[in-house]
């Protein structure tokens, strides 16, 4: 499979939670993949751990807010860049990039202090994405590319 090159930030969808085109800011110095999330609240359905939480779909419209829930697949001790380590609930969800879509799994957690919602690091991108640090959404650039060729 050809991989997707993609730049520092891209556009990608979250279908099964309802998130459609969230800037996700890329970033290979990260493990885990995560998002921002508020109010998580921990249940069972058929034995099963879910967690039940708000998204935050627009990063210019912070008061607009998705209750979304998903089965925790984990629960890891998750070192932050500042430093310190947190415990966090981790879900395995569908995401979608560049008109492509597989499996990953993204830590939930506070990031109202980070510029972006959602981080991809390294698990998420797996062997499907080369990394242009230098350039932001290429995969935009390329659906919106009209010159001859």
């Amino acid at each position: 499979m050809d991989r997707l090159l993609i730049g520092n930030l891209e556009l990608c969808s979250l279908p099964d939670l309802g998130i459609f085109d969230l800037e996700v800011r890329v970033d290979t110095g990260a493990k885990t993949s995560s998002m921002h999330v508020d109010n998580i609240r921990r249940f069972r359905k058929k034995g099963q751990l879910y967690v039940e939480f708000d998204l935050h779909p627009d990063i210019y419209n912070i008061g607009q807010t998705v209750k979304t829930s998903a089965p925790v697949v984990d629960s890891r001790k998750i070192k932050s860049s500042n430093g310190g380590s947190e415990q966090r609930y981790v879900i395995q969800t569908l995401f979608s990039l560049g008109g492509r879509t597989w499996p990953i799994q993204i830590s939930l957690t506070n990031r109202e202090e980070m510029s972006y919602l959602m981080l991809l690091g390294r698990e998420g991108m797996g062997e499907r994405v080369y990394v242009d640090p230098s350039r932001a959404f290429t995969l935009l650039e390329e659906s919106t590319d009209t010159s001859p060729g």
